[in-house]
């Protein structure tokens, strides 16, 4: 891999909460590092409010968010990415477009926060979880030194941090 920024696309099906909050999060806690993207194989076309909320203590452009399909990412004249990472269930399931460059893949799972019912509060209780869930693995990957590492190990660590932890350790503690 390069010292340039690596373009990364976040998948889901609604692209309204989980994705959203992700492209995010790398994005504030990369520094530089990273172009993030979000999208979902049938967005809902609008952005849930609580991720909103969540993203905005975060100090990110609230502007850059939009729910939208991941058929803009495998166009022509889409940025190629070099990590495409779902993070619902059934994204991961679902037939992907062919995404140029022939990006690496993995998938972190994480519950619906838009799915939570209840009061606000309760709703912002799943949120809070999630994110925080998200930060984690965000951070991990982060503070992979992606330049030194091959293919085949980035592939392993990213799967590894889907499965809850690194696999070598990589990214230190």
């Amino acid at each position: 891999m390069s010292d340039r920024p690596y373009n990364v696309l976040f998948l889901c099906t609604g692209n309204s909460a989980r994705s959203i909050m992700a492209e995010a999060i790398l994005a504030t806690m990369g520094k530089g590092r990273f172009n993030t993207f979000s999208a979902g194989s049938h967005p809902g076309g609008t952005v849930n409010p609580f991720a909103i909320e969540k993203v905005k203590a975060l100090g990110y452009p609230l502007d850059k968010l939009r729910s939208k399909s991941w058929d803009e990412f495998a166009g022509p004249g889409a940025p190629q990415m070099d990590f495409i990472i779902t993070v619902c269930d059934q994204a991961a399931g679902e037939v992907c477009p062919v995404w140029p460059g022939q990006p690496v893949s993995a998938h972190w799972g994480f519950v619906d926060p838009a799915a939570a019912t209840g009061t606000d509060d309760d709703k912002r209780k799943v949120f809070d979880q999630v994110f925080r869930q998200i930060m984690g693995r965000a951070s991990v990957f982060a503070n992979l030194p992606l330049s030194t590492l091959d293919r085949q190990a980035i592939h392993r660590e990213l799967r590894a941090i889907g499965a809850g932890m690194p696999e070598t350790g990589a990214a230190g503690s």
